[in-house]
């Protein structure tokens, strides 16, 4: 069945309809995001941490950022999965839905950027199907496909490390949604440039 025909007069949350009116405006500011989640099928997996920085007029604006661990204890009872990450994460801990809430009305209608933005956007999307909403909206520009068009490459993908490596972001053994998206804004803005986005 069609995604669209499940939410006819369905009745959304407060937030979500507040989401959809923000796209009457043109976006001012990019929202670099990373996601962890516990694994790679937006259908079973769910989201562990989530990372974003704004960017406005070609700067990362630190203090308009988001950190968050999702508290999926049941998800990872369920699955035998250790804790610990949760247990030991210094970020802010939230309940899946609060997290989902405040990230949307964050994002607002800012474009989306990551790396491999699609799954991240998917992961959501399967958060905001289990509270009622509808997918997300905005736009959104991956730092992999921008670097291959700047590059004509079209048979090779990637990695984040890679990227770093080609444009020499240094790489902190903490591995944290926030620290990837901050090399992601990195490489963006230095993408952004080449590219001549606006």
């Amino acid at each position: 069945m069609l995604d669209w025909i499940k939410n006819i007069n369905k009745e959304h949350p407060d937030f979500w309809k507040d989401y959809l009116t923000k796209f009457e405006t043109k976006p001012n500011r990019f929202v670099v995001l990373s996601t962890e989640t516990s694994g790679l099928n937006p259908d079973k997996d769910v989201i562990l941490s989530l990372g974003a920085f704004s960017i406005v007029d070609d700067s990362i604006v630190i203090k308009d950022s988001f950190e968050s661990v999702l508290l999926q204890t049941n998800f990872l009872q369920d699955n035998n999965i250790s804790n610990e990450f949760i247990i030991e994460s210094k970020m802010i801990k939230m309940e899946e839905p609060e997290a989902i809430e405040k990230f949307i009305n964050f994002i607002g209608n800012a474009v989306l950027v990551g790396h491999h933005i699609n799954f991240d956007i998917e992961m959501l999307n399967s958060a905001l199907e289990r509270l009622d909403c509808g997918r997300i909206k905005n736009e959104a520009l991956d730092v992999d496909m921008m670097y291959r068009k700047l590059m004509d490459i079209n048979d090779k993908q990637f990695s984040l490390d890679d990227l770093c490596d080609i444009f020499k972001i240094p790489k902190s053994d903490r591995n944290s949604s926030s620290e990837d998206a901050y090399k992601i804004s990195l490489l963006f803005l230095k993408l952004k440039s080449r590219l001549g986005i606006k």
